[in-house]
């Protein structure tokens, strides 16, 4: 049975990722900030017969807290098939490149890149075990460079001076990692879900937890001729799903 780890898996997104790995027969760990908001998750999931799933203690910006995680799942496991970056923050709005706040900024920064740097290469003994290791960043659309420059793109008028260059340098730390493993059996890409109707922003998104669940399962399970070192936005590019950095 092959093992993944997923970080901010308690709710929205994130659950529903664990939801579909359990259902394609993977065992789950999954990361939570709060022990006691995992284990409900657990439960829930559970409750729909899916069983090969255990909650783990993680917060992404704190590194005890992280070491801690791996001490655990490596008591249960030498190996882990799957890494699934995607416990996140947005750091609330608006946020204006004159008004956005720094320590705000560095809070986002923690989470979103610095927590994805700290749990990746905490686990990558691990990974490096597995015949076919997989490891998705989950991205946004709104972290293009390209797109964000492009007057005719489709979300060039919703700026963020603090979410969104958090996910730019998410992207470019995954072509770094993925270049470093490019000789490697690792398959390392950089995921959007898409505008999802979440709690993250205030159910304002127009897809649903069960579409953007598949987009990161997808290239959680690709196989040996699958992509690496890649963006992919399907709800930008339906056809092919690559995006530009």
């Amino acid at each position: 049975m092959k093992k993944a780890l997923i970080t901010g898996a308690n709710k929205s997104i994130g659950f529903e990722i664990a939801r579909q790995l359990l259902q394609k027969g993977y065992h789950v760990y999954l990361g939570s900030r709060k022990l006691e908001n995992g284990a409900e998750a657990v439960e829930k999931l559970k409750a729909e017969g899916l069983a090969a799933v255990k909650a783990v203690q993680i917060d992404v910006s704190n590194t005890a807290s992280v070491k801690a995680a791996r001490a655990e799942i490596g008591k249960k496991t030498e190996v882990l098939d799957v890494l699934i970056n995607n416990a996140g923050i947005n750091g609330g709005m608006p946020q204006t490149a004159l008004t956005a706040d720094a320590d705000i900024m560095n809070e986002v920064y923690n989470t979103n890149v610095f927590g994805v740097v700290r749990v990746t290469q905490a686990f990558i003994d691990l990974l490096r075990k597995s015949d076919q290791p997989r490891i998705v960043n989950v991205s946004s659309s709104q972290g293009s460079l390209t797109l964000h420059s492009d007057p005719t793109s489709k979300y060039y008028n919703h700026k963020g001076a603090t979410y969104h260059p958090s996910k730019s340098a998410l992207n470019m730390y995954t072509i770094n990692l993925a270049y470093e493993l490019r000789d490697t059996n690792f398959k390392v890409n950089a995921v959007d879900p898409g505008f999802t109707a979440t709690d993250f922003n205030n159910h304002r998104g127009t897809g649903t937890v069960e579409e953007a669940g598949a987009r990161i399962v997808k290239y959680a399970t690709v196989d040996a001729s699958g992509p690496t070192g890649k963006f992919f936005s399907e709800e930008i590019n339906p056809e092919t799903g690559v995006i530009p950095w």
